[in-house]
């Protein structure tokens, strides 16, 4: 169980860290970081991360097409969570 819990805090760090990245690239024109690897690391564990980046950084939260796409990795994520009894 504690290896579990330690690669869901490290997953959802990175992820954080990844959408922060993603934004200070965006802002300063240097090549992004694609979506589906915001959404590969958010659907592999790191939603609760990628959530708190998309709110505390304001990134992709006007995207209309990225934030129903996130939904579903959140809403999944959610699911597996409920169903193993995590």
């Amino acid at each position: 169980m504690k290896i579990i819990l330690l690669y869901f805090i490290i997953i959802n760090l990175i992820t954080f860290f990844l959408f922060g990245m993603d934004k200070w690239f965006a802002k300063r024109s240097i090549r992004r970081i694609s979506e589906e690897n915001l959404l590969g690391f958010s659907f592999i564990g790191g939603a609760l991360g990628g959530l708190m980046g998309m709110i505390i950084f304001n990134h992709k939260t006007a995207k209309f097409s990225f934030i129903w796409k996130f939904v579903i990795v959140l809403m999944s994520q959610i699911a597996l969570i409920v169903f193993m009894r995590i």
